[in-house]
Formats: C-alpha cells, sequence, structure tokens
C-alpha cells in the first residue's frame, strides 16, 4: 500500500513516514500543494494525508481539486480544530478528519478503515458487467474480459470520473504507452470502440460508456 503525506512540517512529516513504514506502507511526502499534484502524476497511491495549511495553497481546495479527478481515499492530519473546520473538511470529500496532536495507532486504524471501505466502493456493477478497479479485472456474463494495458488506463479514467464527462482531450493526455509514442485523435476513437465492443450488449447504442457529443466521455 502507498501513502502520500502532504505535510510542510518536516518534524510531523518524517514523524508519520516513520511510524507507517514501520507499519509496512510505502510513503511518499509532499511539502505542498504543487509537489504533491507531482507526486500523484508519478505514481498511483492508496491514500492520501493532507495538512490543511501549506505554504502554497489550501489543504481544501487540494482535496476537492484531487477528488474531482481521481477516486482515492483522503485524510485530514491538522490544527485546525472548530466544528466548523472538520465539519467543511468533510463535506468536500475527505474520507476523515483527525486533529493534532494525535496517537499514531489512532491514525492507523482510520487509515486501514479508509483503505477497507474505498476497496468495497472500488467493486462497481453496471447493468451485466463488474468492474473492480483494483484488481483491472472485468467480469461480464460471469466470463473474465481481457484488455490491453491502454484500454484499462482509459476504461479506469472514466471509472475515476464518478459519472462526470471526461474530454477527449483529458483521455489523449493520459494515453501514452510504454514507448512514449503519442496516441492521436482517431486511435482514442478506435481504442473506446474497441471498449464498447467488449463490454456493451449493443456498441450502436451503448448504455456504459456514452458519447458526450464535442466534449468527450461519461461513464
Amino acid at each position: 500500500m502507498r501513502i502520500l503525506i502532504v505535510e510542510d512540517n518536516y518534524i510531523v512529516a518524517d514523524g508519520l513516514k516513520f511510524s507507517l513504514e514501520y507499519e509496512g506502507y510505502s510513503v511518499s511526502i509532499a511539502t505542498n500543494t504543487e509537489s504533491c499534484y507531482e507526486e500523484i502524476k508519478k505514481c498511483n497511491y492508496d491514500l492520501i494525508i493532507i495538512d490543511i495549511m501549506l505554504p502554497d495553497g489550501n489543504g481544501l481546495e487540494l482535496c476537492r481539486e484531487i477528488k474531482s479527478k481521481i477516486n482515492i481515499p483522503i485524510i485530514f492530519v491538522t490544527a485546525k480544530d472548530t466544528e466548523e473546520d472538520i465539519i467543511k473538511g468533510l463535506n468536500i470529500g475527505a474520507d476523515d478528519y483527525i486533529i493534532k496532536p494525535f496517537r499514531i495507532r489512532e491514525l492507523i486504524a482510520r487509515i486501514q478503515n479508509a483503505i477497507r471501505k474505498y476497496k468495497r466502493e472500488n467493486i462497481i456493477e453496471i447493468n451485466n458487467v463488474i468492474f473492480d478497479i483494483d484488481r483491472r479485472v472485468i467480469i461480464k456474463n460471469n466470463q473474465e474480459i481481457t484488455l490491453t494495458t491502454l484500454e484499462w488506463e482509459i476504461l479506469i479514467t472514466l471509472l475515476n470520473a464518478n459519472g462526470k464527462v471526461v474530454t477527449r482531450d483529458r483521455l489523449l493526455d493520459i494515453s501514452y504507452n510504454k514507448k512514449g509514442n503519442i496516441i492521436n485523435d482517431n486511435s482514442l476513437t478506435v481504442y473506446i470502440k474497441r471498449l464498447r465492443q467488449k463490454i456493451e450488449d449493443d456498441i450502436n447504442n451503448p448504455s456504459i460508456i456514452k458519447t458526450i457529443k464535442g466534449v468527450g466521455y461519461k461513464i
């Protein structure tokens, strides 16, 4: 399990990293919002811990932005302890809110709970198709469907959007193969068609991957 800590206090961040790595987690640290975005681009994390007060931005807005793009559990660990702060943090999508100072065992328990909840939610069933995002498995009519790496990247991006429209430009941005070749607009259309052939009952009238004309696609 990989955890990203977004905390500008090096003592707190290093202490958390040490404790979580002792529990078997793989941990990285970002000291501001900019480095957080860089880390998210580089690695698929299982959970993010965010401090609200950051040197180049607000942790609340950072949480909102991350949640709008990827489906990942986020826990606030912060000194902001008013009821208003807590409600605001939970209302924008945080999975938990812990006030400093805190007991490390309590944090670890809350991390485990958030990840367990996330994993349960990360199995999505649409019509007669089951999408197990963590295991990268698709079951249709009790048969497992095989996807290419790029088909998976496109599909997971659509699933993680939680029903929101994903633009073609966004899909083109993530559609790079390991050799670094860029997938063009025509190729993206082909990949969407292949995905529909594998998961839709009727590709001429798709009920899972919907086209939003002139914009992109959504699930």
